[in-house]
């Protein structure tokens, strides 16, 4: 078995921790409770498996919010803020993320034209900075698990807008295995089986076995 060399992440058409960013878009009580197209506590889930694949994957991440400074609005989940240390938050009042000089700068300063999106909800914070920053050149790759609408229509409506317009989608667990693509590459893959075993109901309970099973082999 003999593995190819990654890739010159400037060159690679699939995402690579050289070539992407990862953009946070209002995880916020209000609009988190008022998701309906998918259950919250899966979307809670998704997004946090999210956050940490581009922990441990080192991508640069932008992470914004709505109204926090006005008195609106709650700030980001503590789910999220516990694995985001250290990460800027840019508040905003613009709906469209990418009409915020901040936002604008924190994501051209991140140097990356692969924008891995997740934002709520999925018919305004994140079918519009996706559609924007298409039009820059951008390639974006909404993280269909991870996002959600009002309504189970808006959400699929504003999906198939996006789509239409070039936006590429994906799953959480698909831009993991995208970033690690290989099991030799050890520096992450630690943190890369360890999320999948805490996210993934699927796969996780599989890769939890194995390595227990590795443990009493080795005992």
């Amino acid at each position: 078995m003999h593995s190819t060399p990654p890739r010159d992440p400037a060159s690679d058409h699939l995402l690579a921790p050289g070539n992407s960013a990862l953009l946070l878009i209002d995880y916020q009580p209000p609009q988190i409770s008022t998701v309906r197209s998918i259950y919250t506590g899966d979307l809670v889930n998704n997004v946090v498996a999210l956050t940490r694949t581009a922990r441990t994957f080192g991508l640069p991440i932008v992470l914004s919010t709505v109204n926090v400074s006005t008195g609106v609005n709650a700030d980001t989940i503590p789910q999220l803020r516990g694995i985001l240390e250290g990460v800027p938050s840019i508040d905003r009042t613009s709906i469209n993320a990418w009409e915020d000089d901040d936002f604008l700068a924190a994501v051209r300063a991140a140097d990356r034209r692969k924008l891995i999106i997740g934002a709520l909800w999925t018919e305004a914070c994140l079918l519009f900075p996706t559609l924007d920053a298409m039009a820059e050149g951008y390639e974006v790759y909404p993280v269909v698990d991870a996002v959600g609408g009002t309504t189970r229509e808006a959400h699929e409506a504003a999906l198939a807008r996006m789509y239409q317009a070039g936006a590429r989608p994906t799953s959480w667990n698909s831009v993991a295995c995208e970033l690690q693509r290989d099991w030799n590459r050890s520096e992450t893959v630690k943190g890369f089986r360890q999320n999948t075993i805490a996210h993934h109901a699927a796969w996780g309970w599989y890769l939890a076995l194995a390595e227990e099973g590795t443990r009493m082999m080795g005992d």
